[in-house]
């Protein structure tokens, strides 16, 4: 599998011990490199141009609250970027919203709690059924 991770400065250190559990897929660190200040659009933009055009399977985006980066990244057509804080929303963005990006808050969310929830959103498959219903329509939303 692989994935494109991107983060802010706030970010940043939850962006490095997440790539730590991603060892057997193929990551693609798109910054930032440090905590030195910088704007989290840039990183969303360059995950979600890599989501965009199937360069990569999944995108992973992290900010201080998530909020900016989630913002950002679905504003790109073809990316659904879902903002989760625990498991549970991990879980339901892919089997209810087949999210293709999963965004944290760096300064919201411990470390072990958002490498759960990244193993999660890898892992779990959209159901498809009556949600596929419901994606179309925001695919119908996306065109306007």
């Amino acid at each position: 599998m692989r994935i494109a991770i991107g983060s802010d400065h706030a970010g940043f250190s939850l962006k490095e011990e997440i790539k730590k559990i991603l060892t057997d897929h193929e990551v693609i660190d798109v910054g930032t490199n440090s905590s030195e200040s910088v704007d989290y659009p840039d990183f969303a933009k360059k995950v979600g141009e890599l989501v965009r055009e199937k360069e990569v399977d999944f995108g992973i985006l992290i900010c201080g609250t998530g909020i900016g980066m989630s913002i950002t990244a679905n504003k790109i057509k073809g990316v659904y970027a879902a903002l989760a804080y625990n498991v549970l929303t991990a879980s339901l963005a892919r089997r209810h919203n087949n999210a293709n990006v999963l965004c944290i808050g760096g300064r919201m969310v411990g470390t072990e709690l958002a490498k759960e929830m990244v193993k999660t959103f890898l892992t779990t498959d959209f159901e498809g059924g009556r949600h596929e219903r419901r994606i179309n329509k925001i695919k119908d939303v996306e065109n306007l």
